[in-house]
């Protein structure tokens, strides 16, 4: 089994200044990774971010969980992965996905393909950006993207470039993720293009068994050397986690014990929480967990314990 690895993720800060002190503070709680999200509201730009994250800390990973391909060109992006993984000395992870949320493309103006189509447009993008890394240049003739020896420079520190991890929650991305990334981050299916009651549908363990399956079988021989992503919403380290997952689940529309088994819930005591952690990752594999920044101090007696085990 991989080991624990723990990120935060993060929109924004009041001021510069506020954003370097947390990525100093993640750093000194014992968290591996500080991540930022790829929306349109009011949030800092996550390349721009990862890379002043990057620069106020010694050994915090930076990266986006995830950008939207739909945004930005496969060459850019590249370039732009590229140029952080070299100036962070490999401290970047980039984290891609074919885009969700209906908000961003409407206010945006961007077309929102049917799902089926924004995969096979991030699959191509892949493609692209692995040979600029791997080889130093890239053609490419598909339905959605053509470039023609178009030059992958500069040269990533990482050799085939910075890990990748690939986010989603239906089988088409997650197989995508289990033949590409480096990191399969699980989420709840987010079809509906919102978050709304339908996700905490999407959300119980059961759904959860049948993603990390899906990215396995599409890794092969290689499903092994991936690490399982769980990207968390309900936690509170708390001494009366009966009470409180009472209060919370019929908030969610689920059940007391379907909450408390769902892994993006973490309810309980700093104890109880880290035997949740083994129980999960022994059961379904999940041993890097991605929370926010309410709960960023409050699970540090849990990362002094897990992390790195």
């Amino acid at each position: 089994m991989a080991a624990f690895r723990f990120a935060v993720q993060v929109s924004r800060t009041p001021s510069a200044a506020a954003w370097r002190d947390l990525a100093r503070k993640a750093e000194g709680l014992g968290y591996a990774t500080l991540y930022v999200p790829d929306h349109l509201d009011d949030q800092w730009s996550p390349m721009v971010a990862s890379a002043v994250a990057a620069e106020a800390t010694i050994t915090l990973r930076v990266g986006t969980l995830v950008l939207d391909n739909d945004f930005r060109h496969p060459v850019l992006v590249a370039k732009e992965a590229a140029t952080l993984d070299a100036m962070t000395e490999g401290r970047f992870e980039l984290g891609l996905g074919a885009g969700w949320l209906t908000a961003d493309y409407e206010q945006s103006g961007i077309a929102m393909a049917a799902p089926a189509v924004r995969i096979a447009r991030l699959a191509e993008g892949l493609e692209i950006m692995r040979a600029m890394w791997e080889t130093g240049t890239a053609s490419f003739s598909g339905e959605h993207y053509q470039v023609r020896d178009v030059v992958g420079a500069p040269a990533p520190l990482t050799p085939g470039g910075p890990p990748l991890v690939i986010g989603g929650g239906s089988r088409r991305i997650l197989e995508l993720a289990g033949r590409h990334a480096d990191v399969v981050s699980i989420v709840p299916s987010l079809a509906a293009g919102r978050i709304g009651p339908e996700v905490a549908a999407e959300s119980v363990v059961e759904k959860y068994a049948d993603r990390v399956a899906w990215a396995r079988a599409a890794a092969g021989d290689r499903a092994d050397d991936l690490e399982l992503q769980c990207w968390t919403v309900a936690v509170q380290v708390v001494p009366n986690a009966p009470e409180a997952v009472a209060s919370l689940a019929p908030l969610v529309g689920l059940t007391p014990d379907q909450l408390r088994a769902a892994p993006l819930a973490l309810i309980g005591s700093a104890p109880e929480i880290v035997d949740t952690l083994r129980k999960r990752r022994e059961e379904l594999g999940f041993s890097y967990i991605v929370v926010h920044e309410a709960e960023m101090e409050a699970l540090a007696p849990v990362i002094a314990e897990l992390a790195g085990t």
